[in-house]
């Protein structure tokens, strides 16, 4: 149950069923997608500020988005109006690699049902569904959430699961050879870690291909049921996709929150570029 088609979500908001529904739309060249949530959103959903509600700021060294504590979760997810028991549908309009980030850190704070708007906002209104314009405010939630129920990597963790197991860097490849760094101190990739960019998880509509193509696809790579598979991006945002779409495939990935901008921000830390894991070619 963690993907809904539109027809099923529409199903959902016209019901008795409590559902409240999340835009996350965020873009590493736009960062804030309030504008275009104004301008037109699924109806009754909430704008989440992913820059300000499902990250943390500190030092460089702890990356560009850390994750939110547990209070700056739970006070973000009561203003979106969430209560205990709620299903909690979450989507962008950028194949979903932002919202899985919603998704991750509600899984993992305990939210029972949370869902992905397959195909995103397009699957919506290429599905000859409706939109709504304007802010949704709703009556503030009283939801209770904890932490820490998906396993994480630390960057200890990470580096030597790179070695021991599977660390899957799932950028665009030009960034992990290491050709091109557009925001981020140092180019490359973490050495062991496989290229396995998230973009090829969904298919031409943003929808995310069946469990069984995802499994061959991950098996291929090496990612055995049983053993350990690590994710990492940028910055943990489309990580979080990878993850996902590891999770629909049947395997319990481990998510590197810090990412490339955390580990190229740390100077002792080594750098391998080109095609292959540990670096060259």
């Amino acid at each position: 149950m963690s993907l809904i088609t539109p027809e099923a979500l529409a199903a959902l908001i016209a019901g008795p069923h409590s559902v409240r529904v999340l835009d996350v739309r965020w873009r590493l060249d736009r960062p804030d997608g309030r504008a275009e949530y104004l301008a037109g959103h699924v109806p009754g959903a909430v704008y989440v500020d992913l820059e300000r509600e499902l990250s943390a700021h500190g030092a460089p060294t702890e990356g560009r988005h850390p994750l939110p504590s547990t209070a700056q979760l739970g006070e973000a997810a009561r203003r979106w109006g969430l209560d205990d028991g709620d299903t909690v549908v979450v989507y962008d309009d950028l194949s979903s690699l932002a919202a899985a980030r919603a998704w991750w850190l509600l899984v993992d704070a305990g939210v029972a049902d949370v869902r992905i708007l397959d195909g995103a906002l397009r699957g919506w209104i290429a599905a000859g569904l409706p939109l709504e314009q304007g802010a949704v405010v709703p009556s503030p939630g009283s939801v209770t959430l904890g932490r820490g129920l998906l396993p994480r990597l630390t960057m200890g963790a990470a580096a030597a699961l790179a070695q021991t197991g599977v660390l899957l860097d799932v950028r665009a490849e030009e960034r992990y050879r290491g050709e091109t760094e557009p925001i981020d101190p140092r180019a490359g990739h973490i050495p062991g870690a496989l290229s396995a960019p998230t973009t090829a998880n969904v298919d031409a509509d943003g929808r995310f291909l069946d469990p069984a193509a995802l499994r061959e696809r991950f098996t291929a790579l090496g990612v055995t049921e049983g053993e350990p598979v690590g994710v990492y991006c940028g910055s943990g945002i489309t990580a979080s996709h990878a993850a996902f779409a590891l999770t629909l495939a049947g395997f319990a990935p481990r998510l590197y929150p810090g990412s490339w901008s955390q580990w190229s921000q740390h100077p002792d830390r080594p750098v391998a570029t080109g095609a292959e894991p540990g670096g060259g070619g």
